[in-house]
């Protein structure tokens, strides 16, 4: 019997456990540094993820509230419902036009207060703190204060200021807006953009604060004037910052509910998908095509969230190479 043999065969002797290989030591320490987090994944996927499979089983059901023994598979058809319904189709073609108008008056107002708040004067610090104040206000009571206090047309601000003006120059007679009932789409995305305008400014505002200032000192010295150093060299840099602004706000206001619901309750054509949902939802009971609106509604919204994703991880791509 051979010495090996003779210390495996002595009774009480164990043998000796296989030493760990790299890879399973660094599985072990990913696992170890995952492990903290696993109850935040979890508590996420039952908040978000659980809901929204839900939602996509209802979506293919026809199923309405008020017939509950009625509810049947209803395969595609509630998206097919979504797609050809004239109200639901209005109610995308509004989501699309003001989600496009409220971004691009964003960005570019923003994009000339950022230009403003780069240069160096007094009170800077002030202007900044009013100009981000919109972007802080709660939707609905931002949708209020243009409401009442300044939209209406009885004792509204800018009705009241029209009227002192006129009244400067001895007219009894001056125009009295009524936004509201006149152009009630353009009065949702003109208190959109007042509350959007402040967070394209700040995406802005830190583009512009990202310069390489010595090729901007540069071009200054070679004469370039300051047009062309925007249209060749600030533009060009902000382009990424001016995507991830748009991409941004276009995931926000695109779910927008508060501004339709509170200024015109969806009417005067108005309603946008979310607000459709709504109106799908608690009025008419159809837990099944609301819930496909729904749906329709987080695809476009992963879409344009990708899109940002990408800007994002390229900005911080450019940043890391630097």
């Amino acid at each position: 019997m051979t010495t090996a043999t003779a210390r495996i065969s002595r009774p009480g002797h164990t043998a000796a456990k296989p030493a760990r290989t790299p890879k399973s030591r660094e599985r072990a320490l990913a696992w170890a540094r995952r492990a903290p987090l696993l109850p935040a994944l979890i508590f996420l996927i039952v908040v978000t993820q659980l809901p929204f499979v839900v939602t996509l089983i209802i979506s293919f059901l026809n199923w309405n509230s008020l017939s509950p023994t009625k509810t049947a598979f209803a395969g595609l058809e509630n998206y097919v419902t979504v797609l050809t319904d004239p109200d639901l189709r209005q109610a995308i073609f509004t989501t699309i036009l003001l989600t496009v108008s409220v971004v691009l008056a964003s960005l570019l107002i923003g994009l000339g207060l950022a230009l403003l708040l780069d240069k160096k004067f007094i009170g800077r610090g002030l202007a900044r703190t009013l100009l981000i104040a919109p972007f802080l206000v709660v939707p609905v009571a931002a949708a209020l204060i243009w409401k009442h206090a300044l939209l209406n047309p009885a004792y509204g601000l800018i009705n009241g200021i029209l009227t002192w003006l006129w009244s400067l120059f001895g007219s009894a007679t001056p125009p009295q807006l009524d936004l509201l009932s006149q152009a009630p789409l353009a009065a949702v995305a003109v208190s959109l953009v007042w509350q959007w305008t402040p967070f394209m400014m700040l995406i802005l505002l830190a583009g512009l604060q990202s310069r390489p200032m010595d090729t901007v000192e540069a071009a200054q010295m070679d004469g370039a004037t300051p047009w062309a150093i925007f249209r060749l060299l600030t533009l060009p840099h902000l382009r990424q910052y001016l995507e991830l602004g748009g991409l941004l706000g276009a995931i926000y206001i695109v779910q927008n509910f508060d501004s339709v619901f509170t200024l015109t309750a969806g009417g005067l054509g108005t309603a946008n998908l979310p607000y459709a949902i709504y109106q799908t939802f608690y009025y008419a009971n159809e837990y099944g095509l609301a819930s496909a609106a729904g749906v329709v509604v987080v695809i476009g919204t992963i879409i344009v969230a990708t899109f940002a994703l990408r800007t994002v991880f390229s900005l911080f791509k450019k940043e890391a190479a630097r």
